[in-house]
């Protein structure tokens, strides 16, 4: 672990523009993803259904999970629309060089 929690998560080479990427950081899992000139790192877990967001669709700096349609903010976790309800957790992220690194051990 490296200052504040902060641990390499993945290259930004490995992260296509508007894919989502699944990484697992402390077993916590995360969805990386890269858009709009950000890399953001939310739980990969919809608040509403126990189901990968990293599977869904990203458009304008949303998240949706695929299995009923609600949408997450990458940059406050917050749902945009039913039927979630509750944010998901979003992680602290820095770029050092290609190192994309995440700190699951604080919420922003």
């Amino acid at each position: 672990m490296s200052e504040e929690g902060f641990v390499k998560a993945a290259s930004l080479s490995e992260l296509e523009e508007d894919t989502p990427l699944r990484v697992e950081l402390g077993g916590v899992p995360v969805s990386l993803v890269r858009t709009q000139g950000e890399v953001f790192a939310v739980n990969d877990i919809c608040s509403h259904a126990n189901v990968s967001l990293s599977e869904g669709e990203v458009e304008d700096c949303t998240i949706e999970c695929w299995l009923h349609g609600s949408r997450f903010d990458l940059r406050t976790g917050k749902p945009s629309g039913l039927p979630a309800t509750r944010p998901v957790p979003v992680y602290p992220v820095k770029i050092e060089g290609d190192d994309v690194l995440v700190s699951v051990t604080q919420e922003s």
